[in-house]
């Protein structure tokens, strides 16, 4: 893994797991537990993709398989840490909104990554 892919991976799945993360600490103060993740569901998309289409480079599948795999494990250990463990939700914390967050971290880069990949010239 060069050291592009690394920040690819790494650093922007771990980025935009915090910005949910911080948006989801600052909206359990104004709205019910049960709708933050649908909150943040139309937020989360819109920067992942600004994030795909204009910081990830490169048109190579791979590469962008890897951020899906990467950023959804990511979200998952990450939810799971510091979510499950350390608040401790009262309701089940696993419903719609975080199955529908964990399919669009790998169906996001996938996809963006599927277009670039058509769009890029051949030799």
């Amino acid at each position: 893994m060069d050291g592009q892919t690394f920040i690819d991976a790494l650093g922007w799945g771990f980025t935009l797991w915090l910005i949910g993360y911080i948006l989801g600490i600052l909206l359990f103060f104004v709205l019910p537990a049960a709708l933050i993740g649908w909150a943040i569901l139309p937020v989360g998309i819109v920067i992942t993709l600004y994030v795909l289409l204009t910081r990830i480079t490169g048109s190579d599948l791979r590469h962008y398989a890897l951020l899906a795999v990467s950023w959804t494990a990511i979200a998952i250990a990450c939810d799971y840490v510091f979510i499950v463990l350390l608040f401790r939700p009262e309701e089940a914390y696993y419903k719609a909104d975080v199955y529908v967050y964990y399919v669009l971290m790998v169906f996001l880069p996938l996809a963006v990554g599927w277009l670039k990949w058509r769009a890029a010239p051949r030799p």
